[in-house]
């Protein structure tokens, strides 16, 4: 790691206590702490997210994903007889594209149980690809039966069982299975409070984006020199495109849920700030010095130290205000990260 790179890095860097990494969430959903910050009056509120409607600009519009986490990790045994651990990513072809714990032999097999196993075809890099008895297609029932709810790895004394994790570490308008983590900014959100949005005149409206173990893998030096980051999948359909786009125009503050869908808005809108509907992948880091084509504002959670999350908040209001914020957030004891309390800018 280069001295400038380390130095970057350092920029947004920040001391958090333990304590106040989120274990599980709030109860209600949206009984979370929300912090306020309104760039156009440099002021500063606290309140619950359940409260959100009070804050948000008039006649503005929501932008949710509303992809679906998979219970992406199994249990397997090896036939040496020693256990190991799968992470789903992605179906390719018929094949599926893992990530494990442990190293695996190429042609050997890895078992569930008896007739349900995954014979490693190949390896590059550090992804494996499996080839399933059951065939690839198979896969979504497989994962809902012997999956795990892949929780990342700062929950660690969860008191939650798999049972609640599934449910908790999902949005309750979750929708398209593909996602190996969740969209954490929506999961504050419940039915209940999207009803009081809607009678509020906020529009909510979806798309899709598949969000893939890259949204946790520290920032790599190469990807500040490429400015690119990892890619993810997204759909933003036609009815959703043409909304948003005269949303837009009608001057409508268009506030995106998440850097997930964030990002999605920003790969799929053109120089002039318009929208195109369909599919499409986003590599696209968001970092100070970009200029937002589409979003005006942005719900999102407290983010881990040094993360590309963290610098696209930061893109918004500066990486000294996103700091100032955060510590505002530390003293008044917000919970951070995936499970704990969110923040709005608008």
């Amino acid at each position: 790691m280069t001295g400038d790179f380390n130095d970057f890095l350092k920029k947004y860097d920040y001391e958090l206590p333990k304590s106040l990494v989120a274990q599980k969430p709030a109860s209600p959903r949206d009984m979370a702490k929300l912090l306020i910050y309104n760039r156009q009056t440099n002021r500063i509120y606290c309140d619950r997210f359940i409260n959100l409607t009070r804050y948000l600009p008039k006649n503005s519009v929501l932008v949710f994903n509303d992809t679906k986490v998979l219970p992406a990790r199994i249990s397997v045994k090896k036939e040496t007889g020693g256990k190991a651990g799968i992470f789903y990513l992605k179906t390719d072809g018929d094949l599926i594209k893992a990530m494990t714990d442990r190293n695996l032999k190429i042609n050997s097999r890895v078992y569930i149980k008896a007739k349900l196993y995954f014979t490693v075809e190949s390896k590059e890099g550090k992804y494996f690809f499996l080839r399933p008895s059951f065939g690839a297609k198979k896969i979504y029932p497989v994962l809902k039966k012997y999956g795990t709810t892949p929780i990342p790895p700062y929950i660690k004394n969860s008191p939650l069982s798999e049972q609640k994790l599934r449910e908790k570490y999902q949005a309750v308008f979750a929708k398209i299975g593909g996602a190996v983590a969740a969209p954490t900014a929506s999961l504050h959100f419940t039915n209940r409070l999207l009803k009081k949005l809607k009678k509020s005149g906020i529009a909510v409206k979806f798309l899709t984006l598949h969000v893939n173990l890259g949204t946790f893998a520290p920032l790599t030096e190469g990807q500040l020199e490429s400015g690119k980051l990892h890619e993810e999948e997204f759909l933003i359909s036609e009815s959703a495109a043409d909304f948003l786009n005269r949303a837009k125009k009608g001057g409508r503050k268009i506030i995106a849920v998440g850097t997930t869908a964030a990002r999605a808005l920003e790969s799929a809108a053109d120089k002039k700030g318009k929208l195109s509907a369909g599919s499409g992948k986003t590599d696209i880091f968001i970092k100070e010095g970009h200029r937002f084509k589409f979003i005006d504002g942005l719900i999102t959670n407290f983010h881990v130290p040094k993360s590309s999350l963290l610098m696209l908040a930061a893109a918004l209001i500066s990486r000294e205000k996103i700091l100032e914020l955060y510590q505002e957030a530390i003293i008044k004891k917000f919970k951070f990260f995936s499970f704990g309390d969110g923040m709005l800018i608008f």
